[in-house]
């Protein structure tokens, strides 16, 4: 898994509507508050290229130090292409699923235990 990472899915008006530190590095205090600012930060940059490109999966398209951005959302710090990009297409698929769940509300946050436990397992195995 990688040292540091931190994942994020935000909805059409730019809202976070999950976030999950899944990294195993040894948190500092401010550590969150810094992932959200940089993961933020990216928005800017996903909105550019989501009119140039039509490519769900767009690897990294910022970095920050030693961290990289990729998106659906994942601030890390790892070079696992091929894992991140199954990561994505795994949590893809499961947020789909959450999609078409009657009880859900779209652009709502994701409370679920279940879609938490699932994301953190998908992070263990592939990053």
């Amino acid at each position: 898994m990688a040292t540091t990472a931190c994942f994020i899915i935000v909805s059409r008006n730019d809202i976070p509507i999950y976030e999950a530190e899944v990294g195993v590095a040894a948190k500092r205090e401010d550590a969150a508050q810094l992932h959200q600012f940089i993961l933020h930060a990216a928005l800017d940059i996903v909105q550019d290229l989501a009119w140039t490109t039509s490519a769900m999966y767009l690897k990294s398209v910022d970095r920050f130090n030693e961290l990289v951005v990729s998106v659906l959302m994942l601030l890390h710090d790892s070079r696992n292409d091929d894992g991140i990009k199954s990561f994505f297409q795994d949590v893809h698929e499961l947020y789909i699923k959450t999609l078409l769940n009657p009880l859900y509300l779209p652009g709502s946050r994701i409370t679920s235990s279940h879609f938490d436990t699932k994301v953190r397992a998908l992070a263990r195995k592939y990053l």
